[in-house]
């Protein structure tokens, strides 16, 4: 922002000293936001509202529909007033109602963002507070018409005003206002490849947010591309939860020349109004760690109806955190690329979450193996903690395409800025760190130039295969081998205790308890030998296999010298014992087997009928991103020597406070 609009944004602001006292610092964007709104619109409309009024008297007993295309084309916008009130015009004395009704003389969708303002609300208080004609007086000798400030200065202006408005309220800032550092490198990634649109004149794309918030992705995209080249166009698209939230963004794309019929209110998830549309760039930065609950039947009913013909195909993350979801989302908005269109990228801000919860065959591991199959995934970026308003948790940046170039094709990016922030001079509720000019260049500079040696030698970036962060999960069992104790007093006991022995007939309770008193052996090393003395010693009493399983459930245990149990001529696998290997994709199983887990457990064996779904092979296919694993580094603890010293400094310190206690 150069130094005029950042003036003139301080300018408008300094409007708050009339608030305060009468009203909370949180609520002063409640009051600024939607008058800087009312005065850019009676600014822009000043020069055809003649127009429009004419228009007015002689349409009135028109069909509504067409009476609305004649005015908006007399006012040569995308919103018309058809009242003869501007601020100036307003009156002392009944202003609260003239302010009203100019306001309702605007078109439905300018209209629309009034009321999500809650505007009427605010010009009652403001009445209420005997501030209303002097708030009114401020705004109507601001000179916010486009020829004092273009669409795209008085854009950032407005986003000026929207930073102040989110860090006056520090508690909720993180609900629908991304910090600004964050928002520019994640649109620098997503915009860094398209070589066509940062130059070409007449180059249009589009853009998209699915949780627009107040419009910070969309602002910032516009200001990227018109830095790097004015002559190109971005349409902006999105839709959000959040009434105000919702209103601010459309005032912003309003004030910026956009459509905004492209905006929508609502949940995204369970009703997305933009449905079919595809886009060049998709952008977003979706609620933490948030659950699904509200819309769960909506998305299950999605996702097993429409498969990968609707947005969820590759399955569903567990209902307490729906990134995943939004991520999902966001790849069924990309366009297929064609010789008419390039393909799409996207890049989505999430926790640390939907690097690896969740195990093979989980609806999270599931939705990372399409996504890196697909080989959509381009990068991620790890960000310092303590970088949002309403949260310090690690966070990434991932960045997706499905037009890789062919350097790219099958590799994953993988960046750790963690350690790249400056602090800041005044913390803003949690965030108390930013990515300074320099870092964000860096930053960029790795992932765009894709320079492998430059890559190793930074110490912060590394490049993987895709194939990289799968795996096989193979199921090892080991054999059952059970040690029999039919004398000992404590698991008869326990056996006579078991409520299933109780539904046992008498006669064949004392019948058991007669024959294993009969064992000499204090201890049996095979459970065949067991049942096969048992049986005889019973004769013709039948010896039921829940009754002998209860036999096995309290005189048997695992023990290694035992013989091993079979069952039709097959080694019994012991269920207490069995566990899980994860194979590296990439690794031949039975090599790994033969290496990691035979040294050490000699009879297991791997249960081959565990195979994956869909390629039918042996072991579950997983996929995870252990981030911080491939950035770790070891470091070796401290001396004893030097812990010692501390420990006596320390002990030291301590018997000098306590003398001076005592004396």
């Amino acid at each position: 922002m150069n130094t005029n609009t950042s003036s003139l944004a301080g300018l408008i602001w300094s409007v708050a000293d009339l608030l305060r006292g009468d009203f909370k610092q949180s609520q002063y964007g409640r009051i600024i936001l939607p008058f800087t709104v009312l005065r850019r619109l009676e600014c822009v409309l000043a020069n055809s509202k003649d127009k429009v009024l004419a228009m007015v008297e002689t349409s009135g007993s028109m069909p509504e529909e067409a009476r609305n295309k004649l005015l908006l084309n007399a006012a040569g916008q995308s919103f018309y007033n058809t009242s003869k009130l501007d601020l100036s015009k307003l009156g002392e004395t009944h202003i609260l109602d003239n302010l009203d009704s100019y306001v309702r003389a605007f078109s439905a969708d300018a209209r629309e963002i009034f009321e999500y303002f809650s505007f009427d609300t605010s010009m009652a208080k403001l009445a209420d507070a005997d501030l209303l004609y002097k708030v009114v007086q401020k705004f109507a000798h601001f000179d916010l018409s486009p020829q004092a400030v273009d669409n795209y200065h008085m854009g950032l202006v407005f986003e000026d005003l929207i930073r102040r408005f989110a860090e006056s309220s520090n508690e909720t800032a993180g609900e629908h206002f991304t910090p600004r550092d964050i928002v520019r490198l994640t649109t620098s990634l997503v915009f860094s490849a398209d070589d066509e649109a940062l130059t070409r004149p007449g180059a249009i794309r589009t853009i998209y947010d699915p949780t627009a918030g107040t419009g910070g992705f969309l602002s910032c995209g516009m200001e990227y591309l018109h830095e790097l080249n004015d002559q190109a166009t971005l349409r902006t698209f999105g839709q959000e939860l959040n009434p105000e939230s919702y209103a601010i963004c459309k005032a912003d794309m309003l004030i910026k020349g956009q459509d905004i019929s492209n905006l929508k209110l609502g949940n995204t998830l369970s009703n997305d109004q933009l449905r079919g549309n595809r886009f060049d760039y998709c952008l977003s930065n979706p609620p933490f760690g948030v659950d699904w609950k509200k819309v769960e039947k909506i998305v299950k009913d999605e996702h097993q109806q429409q498969g990968f013909d609707g947005r969820f195909g590759p399955g569903l993350p567990r209902v307490s955190d729906g990134s995943l979801l939004f991520l999902m989302h966001l790849i069924s908005k990309m366009q297929a690329p064609t010789s008419e269109t390039p393909g799409s990228r996207i890049g989505i801000i999430l926790n640390g979450s939907p690097l690896f919860t969740g195990g093979a065959g989980s609806g999270e591991s599931e939705i990372r193996r399409y996504i890196l199959e697909q080989d959509l995934l381009d990068a991620i970026v790890a960000l310092p903690t303590d970088m949002f308003y309403n949260t310090g948790i690690a966070t990434y940046v991932w960045v997706l395409s499905n037009h890789k170039p062919s350097e790219r094709k099958g590799k994953v990016l993988l960046i750790n800025a963690a350690d790249l922030h400056s602090p800041m001079r005044k913390s803003l509720g949690s965030k108390r760190k930013y990515l300074n000019d320099e870092a964000l260049a860096k930053i960029v500079q790795l992932y765009s130039r894709y320079d492998r040696a430059e890559l190793e030698a930074s110490g912060i970036a590394k490049v993987f295969n895709t194939t990289d962060f799968g795996y096989r999960r193979i199921t090892v069992e080991r054999p059952l081998k059970l040690a029999f104790y039919p004398q000992d007093p404590e698991r008869l006991a326990a056996l006579q205790a078991d409520k299933a022995w109780a539904k046992l007939d008498e006669d064949l309770q004392d019948a058991i308890l007669t024959v294993l008193g009969n064992f000499r052996e204090s201890k049996l090393l095979s459970r065949n030998t067991f049942k096969k003395q048992l049986t005889a010693w019973l004769g013709d009493i039948k010896l039921p296999a829940p009754a002998f399983k209860l036999l096995c459930k309290h005189l048997g245990e695992q023990d290694d010298d035992a013989e091993v149990c079979t069952s039709k001529g097959k080694p019994e696998p012991n269920p207490d014992l069995r566990d899980n290997e994860n194979v590296p994709l990439n690794e031949n199983i039975q090599d790994y087997f033969a290496r990691e887990v035979l040294p050490h457990v000699p009879d297991a064996w791997i249960d081959e009928g565990k195979c994956d779904d869909k390629d039918g092979q042996m072991g579950i296919v997983g996929y995870e991103i252990p981030f911080n694993r491939h950035f770790y580094q070891y470091q070796p603890p401290r001396s004893l020597k030097e812990i010692d010293a501390d420990l006596d400094a320390v002990s030291r310190e301590i018997m000098g406070l306590l003398a001076e206690v005592h004396s």
